[in-house]
């Protein structure tokens, strides 16, 4: 799955799903939606994200705002 035409700018908004069953996206939506099974504490669903990011799409994301919300718009990190 190709994620990065989606990116514009650079950034991109999503919604974030903590405490799922299963880590997974779904692209169909708009904004494309990040199920987490991380709990969002102590800023554990942030970094399950960011791998998350890594190791689907191969592309090192960094969270530009949101951070202590479920919408939240990653960016491209260099």
């Amino acid at each position: 799955m190709n994620i990065l035409p989606l990116f514009k700018n650079n950034c991109l908004t999503i919604k974030v799903i903590p405490n799922a069953k299963i880590s997974k996206a779904v692209m169909d939506n708009n904004p494309p939606k990040i199920y987490l099974q991380a709990v969002p504490e102590k800023n554990k669903a942030n970094l399950e994200l960011i791998k998350f990011f890594k190791k689907e799409f191969g592309v090192k994301v960094m969270i530009q705002s949101g951070e202590k919300s479920r919408e939240k718009v990653v960016c491209l990190a260099e």
